[in-house]
């Protein structure tokens, strides 16, 4: 395949040790280590908004009892996390939903290359965990003020929602609560950074996915 026809952000690739400290690929380490002898029913998979979830509150009030693992690593982009779970981290685990939220960081990519790495996972779950649901998490906006990576995410999220549309094993859900302010600004009290959650807008988003998953977790296993 030549070079224009290869989509980066459907290439697994280990994510780069630019820092020179190894910890990505620790923590992907960790996340194989962890999972053997371990029976979640919820698997957490993504960038640093997964990450930083398992450090709130909310994570201990809602998805722990649900027997959740929590494999986010902040800064992944699609191709990180291909590699990630096409590389031992569904080996040893049958959880029956699997949470994914990425993309976010696919800087450089159009949306439709970030919507087919997100798809490409979908597929990468579903080879491995054929009875599990994947629920896409649709991105959040970004930035104090509307911005082009706004409109990028804006646009992925309707492409991913119009590609999970036919498949029975996954599903799309929006979690953002309304995080755009009438003016167009987001407010720091719901992204501190504007970009990462605050533990207020972490309740935001985590009340409504919680409903969708245990929703999931009711419902028969998929065939």
């Amino acid at each position: 395949m030549s070079e224009e026809q290869r989509n980066p952000a459907t290439t697994p690739v280990p994510c780069q040790d630019t820092q020179g400290d190894g910890r990505w690929i620790s923590l992907h380490h960790r996340f194989v280590s962890d999972s053997k002898g371990k029976e979640p029913e919820v698997l957490f998979v993504g960038d640093s908004l997964i990450q930083l979830m398992h450090q709130f509150g909310i994570w201990r009030e809602l998805f722990s009892p649900l027997h959740s693992l929590n494999f986010g690593i902040g800064g992944d982009a699609t191709q990180h996390v291909l590699w990630r779970l096409s590389n031992g981290e569904l080996d040893n685990i049958s959880p029956k939903v699997v949470v994914l939220w990425v993309g976010t960081n696919n800087h450089g990519h159009t949306p439709e290359q970030i919507c087919e790495g997100i798809m490409a996972i979908v597929q990468v779950i579903k080879n491995n965990l054929p009875h599990a649901h994947t629920l896409v998490l649709g991105l959040l906006p970004r930035g104090k003020t509307p911005n082009p990576l706004r409109e990028r995410n804006a646009t992925v999220n309707k492409l991913v929602q119009n590609a999970v549309l036919a498949l029975p094993h996954a599903s799309f859900l929006n979690v953002d609560p309304g995080f755009v302010l009438s003016d167009g600004t987001i407010s720091h009290q719901d992204m501190y950074d504007y970009l990462h959650l605050t533990p207020k807008g972490y309740q935001a988003v985590c009340k409504p996915l919680h409903k969708s998953i245990t929703s999931l977790l009711d419902k028969p296993a998929e065939n």
